[in-house]
C-alpha cells in the first residue's frame, strides 16, 4: 500500500432526538423473520428491554456485557450466529464489545448510547481490556447510531463529565499527531485533525452550559463525541482522538485499575499533556471544573506515586505511537514536577 494511503469508513445513518428509542425497529429496518442480538449491561436491559422489544418487533437475544474483554466479545458472537445484526445499547463496554463482535462476525452493528461518556459511539475502533490494561482494536464504525437525548440526559452525571474529559483530550491527541508527522514522518490528515480539534473546542467554549447537564448539554456533548469518532474514521486510525493523554490513562488502568473512568483519566492526562505541548492547560482544567469532572488525581482515588509512575510508563503502552511523551521522556522527578505544576497532585 502506498505511503499515506488509508481507508475512510463512516456511519451511514445517525438519528438524534428526544424520546426516539421507540423508533429503533424502524431505524434498523429488520428483514422479515430475522433476529438481533443486543449487547448491554444488566441495568440497561432492566430499564429498556420493554421499549426496545416493542420497537424492534423481531426476536432479540440480550447478552449482558460484564467487561470489555475478548471473552465477552466471543459470548456475543456465539449468540449472534444466524442473527441479522448486533445492537450495542449502553455505555462504553457494551458498545465496544458489540462493535468488535459484529466486526468479527461480519454483521451490521448499530450503536445506541445511553450516556455520552466516550467517543466510541461512532468510531471504527473498540477499546478492549486484557493483561491489566486497555488497547484499541480495529473494527468498523456502526452502520447506524440512534441517540435518544432523553435517555442520555438521564444518565449519571459522572458519566457525562467523563465524556467531557474524553472530548477535550482531542486537543492534545491532535498535537501529538502533528508532532509525529514532523518528527517521525507519520501521515497527518489535516481535515480529520481539524474536525477532532473543533469537537474539543466546542466543549471548551460551552463548558459552563454543558455543566448544566440538561437536554441541550447532552445533545451538544453527544454530537461532539460523534464528530470525534467520525474524525477517526476519516483518518483511518485513532490518531486524532487518542494521544499521550490516552497512554497515561492506559497506564493508570494497569497501575491503579478500577479507580477512575476512562474519560476522567483522559481529562486529567490532557491537563498535563497540554502543559507539555505549551497549550493553555489552565483553560482545560477550568472547563473540566465547569462540568465537575475531576482535575486532580486524589479525586479519583489515585495516589501521587501512581500518577508519577503512569507518566513514566505511558510511552510503553504503545511504543509505536510517537507522542510528546516519546520526545520528553519523563523520569519520576520530572513527572512529579509536571503533575504538581498543573495541580494534578
Amino acid at each position: 500500500m502506498p505511503l499515506g494511503a488509508h481507508t475512510m469508513e463512516f456511519p451511514r445513518r445517525i438519528r438524534i432526538g428526544e424520546g426516539i428509542l421507540g423508533e429503533l425497529g424502524d431505524f434498523v429496518e429488520f428483514p422479515l423473520e430475522r433476529s438481533a442480538v443486543i449487547a448491554s449491561g444488566a441495568n440497561v436491559q432492566e430499564r429498556l428491554e420493554d421499549v426496545v422489544g416493542r420497537s424492534i418487533g423481531a426476536p432479540a437475544e440480550w447478552v449482558v456485557v460484564t467487561s470489555s474483554d475478548i471473552e465477552n466479545v466471543e459470548r456475543v458472537m456465539r449468540a449472534a450466529e444466524g442473527a441479522y445484526c448486533i445492537i450495542g445499547i449502553g455505555g462504553g463496554k457494551s458498545v465496544d464489545v458489540g462493535k468488535l463482535a459484529a466486526f468479527r462476525a461480519s454483521l451490521p452493528f448499530f450503536s445506541v448510547p445511553t450516556s455520552a461518556s466516550h467517543d466510541g459511539i461512532a468510531s471504527p475502533f473498540a477499546s478492549i481490556s486484557g493483561s491489566g490494561t486497555h488497547h484499541s482494536e480495529r473494527a468498523k464504525p456502526p452502520v447506524g447510531i440512534l441517540a435518544d437525548i432523553e435517555v442520555i440526559a438521564s444518565a449519571p452525571r459522572r458519566l457525562e463529565a467523563a465524556g467531557c474529559g474524553d472530548l477535550v483530550s482531542k486537543l492534545t491527541a491532535v498535537k501529538d499527531w502533528e508532532l509525529a508527522s514532523t518528527e517521525a514522518g507519520e501521515y497527518y490528515g489535516g481535515y480529520a485533525a481539524s474536525l477532532a480539534r473543533m469537537s474539543a473546542q466546542v466543549f471548551l467554549d460551552a463548558s459552563k452550559r454543558i455543566g448544566a447537564f440538561d437536554s441541550d448539554s447532552a445533545r451538544a456533548l453527544v454530537e461532539g463525541l460523534i464528530s470525534a469518532g467520525v474524525a477517526a474514521g476519516i483518518a483511518g486510525s485513532s490518531r486524532p482522538c487518542s494521544g499521550s493523554e490516552h497512554l497515561f490513562s492506559h497506564a493508570l488502568d494497569s497501575i491503579a485499575p478500577g479507580k477512575g473512568l476512562h474519560g476522567e483519566q483522559c481529562g486529567i492526562g490532557t491537563i498535563m499533556m497540554a502543559a507539555l505541548h505549551g497549550l493553555d492547560w489552565e483553560r482545560v482544567r477550568s472547563a473540566l471544573k465547569d462540568v465537575r469532572a475531576p482535575t486532580a488525581a486524589a479525586e479519583i482515588g489515585v495516589s501521587d506515586e501512581e500518577v508519577k509512575r503512569a507518566l513514566v510508563d505511558a510511552p510503553s503502552m504503545r511504543p509505536e505511537r510517537y507522542t510528546i511523551l516519546s520526545k520528553v521522556r519523563l523520569d519520576r522527578a520530572s513527572a512529579g514536577e509536571l503533575a504538581k505544576r498543573t495541580g494534578v497532585i
